[in-house]
């Protein structure tokens, strides 16, 4: 049987020279690849007391539904500015190339909800610190925060020092 890392594609000098991209569709292309994935990530929240998943759009979108289904949990949207249509709160994260803007519903979350968060990939940590400012402006509380992968060697984790992070592959460049 394949690991979840044999479903990960790797490819040298994306999107610029010097950079290994991995790409997840070829875990989600494979359903033995997809199965596997939300698998692990559904054994990382064992035992943990939660309330509802949030996910950012939209490779979030794609583990954070089915877990959220499976374990019988609401499941909470992040998206792009301006994508959602009742009234939103929004946070502001850096890019490579300039700002950027999530937003989620304003009464998507309820004070005191245990939330967990639920992503492809940690990098820099930006985009999640932003996802988390949105939870905790709504008065939720991140419990814990999980990731397919993890390139660590971009130090997301320290952006994000105090809170449970769970990834299923770490790579140790950029």
């Amino acid at each position: 049987m394949k690991e979840l890392k044999d479903y990960v594609i790797t490819i040298p000098d994306f999107p610029e020279p010097g950079v290994l991209f991995r790409d997840i569709t070829g875990i989600l292309q494979d359903k033995d690849g997809l199965h596997l994935a939300i698998d692990k990530l559904e054994e990382c929240l064992k035992d943990l007391e939660f309330d509802m998943i949030v996910a950012p759009e939209s490779r979030g979108f794609i583990f954070g539904m089915p877990i959220a289904y499976n374990l019988n949990k609401p499941f909470v949207p992040i998206r792009k500015k301006g994508k959602l249509p009742r009234e939103t709160v929004s946070a502001s994260y850096a890019l490579e190339y300039g700002i950027a803007e999530m937003e989620i519903h304003k009464d998507a979350i309820w004070q005191g909800a245990r939330v967990v968060i639920v992503d492809d990939l940690i990098a820099t940590g930006g985009t999640t610190d932003a996802m988390i400012r949105l939870v905790e402006q709504l008065g939720g509380e991140v419990v814990k925060i999980v990731f397919v992968m993890e390139l660590e060697g971009l130090e997301g984790r320290k952006a994000l020092s105090g809170y449970q992070i769970d990834s299923i592959l770490k790579y140790p460049g950029k």
